[in-house]
């Protein structure tokens, strides 16, 4: 699986890599929002090729709970983390005319209260259903070994991602007149949800779960976000994946 991730991965990206950063440079530092865009659609893309990789399985127990498991090499995981984080503090440092956009914040015992709780609450329904079947059913037992490298993947990883969706998306929605905080919130949880549309449906074949569960997901985030900031939603992101994804 290695060799999957260290040739494989980055062939199959480039093609789109290369399209996307070229209308990227193209548009040039007065259009923000499309360079944005470009960004998460980048994500996407990069997010979304993992799966016919084999990099990661998401699927569906029984009664309709999402779960997901990842390729078990522990390099591979510490690798796409260590990836993400890089990626996170490109964007977050890099155009000229996003910066600014991703507000850190402080991730004190208070902040991190904030996060953990709001984590439980999107982790914890989804917990209790899948607990209900046999683990063979939702993805199966994950060795306790793994564990260090999903933690430095679950946290790393969704570290881009919150860059991106609570940092520069969000901070341009709160950057725009008369949107306020709840208006901020619910955008920002519905483009969250829409950027797992092609998982849901292209990608894979799951359905509705995907959406609903990215859509609390972003929501619980994009409210972490404006108490503590992107920090902190990234502490709630990270946890969540990594508690469904560690087999628990």
């Amino acid at each position: 699986m290695t060799s999957v991730f260290v040739l494989d991965y980055p062939l199959r990206l480039l093609p789109g890599l290369i399209v996307t950063a070229a209308a990227f440079l193209l548009l040039g530092r007065s259009a923000p929002v499309p360079r944005a865009v470009l960004l998460v659609l980048g994500f996407v893309l990069v997010r979304d090729t993992m799966t016919p990789l084999g990099l990661w399985t998401l699927g569906t127990a029984p009664h309709g709970a999402l779960w997901l498991r990842f390729v078990p090499d522990a390099g591979v995981l510490v690798g796409l983390g260590v990836v993400g984080a890089a990626g996170a503090v490109a964007v977050a440092y890099g155009p000229r005319d996003l910066r600014g956009l991703v507000v850190w914040g402080r991730l004190g015992p208070r902040a991190l209260a904030t996060a953990l709780g709001a984590a439980a609450v999107v982790a914890g329904p989804v917990l209790a259903l899948l607990w209900t079947v046999p683990a063979d059913t939702r993805g199966g037992a994950v060795p306790i070994a793994l564990l260090p490298a999903l933690a430095v993947l679950a946290f790393g990883g969704n570290l881009l991602e919150e860059v991106l969706f609570r940092g520069v998306l969000q901070g341009l929605l709160a950057g725009r007149s008369g949107v306020g905080p709840v208006r901020t919130v619910l955008l920002s949880g519905l483009f969250f949800a829409a950027g797992h549309m092609f998982l849901a449906t292209t990608v894979t074949d799951l359905g509705w779960p995907v959406p609903a569960f990215t859509l609390v997901e972003g929501l619980a985030c994009a409210w972490v976000r404006i108490r503590c900031g992107v920090l902190a939603s990234t502490v709630t992101h990270g946890t969540v994946i990594f508690v469904l994804a560690s087999g628990l």
